[in-house]
């Protein structure tokens, strides 16, 4: 008996390996390992608080003073506005903005990434220190701390699990549909019809923008989520879908069975994810997720769903993923024409 039950253990892990699917074992913490490795790390680099100051605004004499006594652990950047403050805040080049508060007179709010960090703590630590030695038990200098992007930590995060959705059915649920009807010959019974195979192309690609813009209508549905500016939102969401199904439909050209593509899907699927989705939390991330075609369409979304951004500012990133998409179509029609491995 436990020589029948070993035999078989060992024919199953013979058939993971001819499928490459135990590679993922090795691939899965490898790759996190490198992410978290990309991620900013406490150290030298990041103990240097870089702050910026707008430069109408009129500072404290004493506060400036201070900072200045500090510049071995402050680093000051001067912004002409509150704009060019946000944007150095978003390329991770400062850790926060110095503004007046409005709301309490002579004081002043942080305007930071991430309202939770404990960088942010940090800094607000370290200038409630400054204000001590220089004044006493006096009103504090920051009394307010606000994060880059308004809303709860739930419309925050809906970007990233737009993205989540869009690549699950784009790289998991197609390459495995596509290499199913190969492995089971299905395609090759339809191409002898009078089909073609830029009709099949093209009904799989509207089958997988389908799925991906059903479950995000449902993730807004459930999380009562609204859109401000819903002609640029809708026209992101096409683009996206259209390009990350024909990267899917491509995937599974390029497997023979179902085990092979989901392998391969998993593959490219955290790769694409992990970047553009953890980018706001490091700098060297914010540098390599660009060259991705996630992040492209992960950035417009915070744009219009924290921002009330408009598509007239992001035309780039539609037509990057456009030509992106139509390159992967053309590359499955080819792969197609060719019976690739059919």
């Amino acid at each position: 008996m436990m020589r029948d039950i070993l035999a078989l253990t060992f024919n199953d892990f013979a058939i993971a390996l001819k499928n490459k699917t135990i590679y993922l074992i090795l691939f899965i913490p490898f790759f996190v390992f490198i992410s978290l490795k990309l991620i900013d790390q406490p150290g030298t680099d990041v103990s240097k608080m870089k702050i910026g100051l707008i430069q109408k605004y009129a500072y404290a004499p004493l506060f400036t003073q201070s900072i200045k006594a500090a510049e071995r652990i402050i680093e000051v950047t001067w912004v002409q506005n509150e704009e060019e403050g946000k944007r150095l805040l978003k390329e991770k080049k400062i850790d926060g903005v110095l503004i007046r508060n409005e709301k309490v007179p002579d004081s002043l709010a942080l305007l930071v990434s991430k309202k939770e960090s404990p960088h942010t703590l940090a800094i607000v630590e370290c200038f409630s220190a400054l204000q001590k030695a220089a004044e006493g038990n006096g009103l504090s200098w920051i009394t307010d701390v606000r994060p880059l992007y308004e809303g709860g930590i739930q419309r925050q995060t809906l970007p990233a699990w737009i993205l989540m959705l869009v690549l699950l059915v784009g790289f998991i649920i197609l390459p495995a549909q596509v290499a199913e009807e190969k492995e089971k010959k299905l395609l090759l019974a339809l191409l002898q019809t009078p089909i073609r195979e830029v009709q099949w192309l093209i009904a799989k690609l509207i089958m997988g923008m389908v799925l991906m813009i059903m479950a995000i209508l449902f993730l807004h549905l459930l999380g009562k989520f609204g859109v401000a500016n819903l002609f640029s939102y809708i026209s992101f969401i096409v683009v996206g879908s259209f390009c990350f199904s024909a990267c899917g439909i491509f995937l599974g050209f390029l497997c023979r069975n179902q085990a092979s593509a989901r392998t391969l899907g998993l593959v490219f699927y955290l790769p694409l994810l992990l970047p553009s989705a953890l980018s706001d939390f490091s700098k060297k991330l914010t540098t390599v997720a660009p060259f991705m075609p996630s992040y492209q369409f992960c950035e417009p979304l915070k744009s219009i769903l924290l921002e009330d951004g408009r598509m007239g500012t992001m035309a780039f990133d539609w037509v990057y993923l456009f030509l992106v998409g139509s390159f992967m179509f053309y590359l499955s029609y080819l792969l197609m024409k060719r019976r690739w491995l059919m």
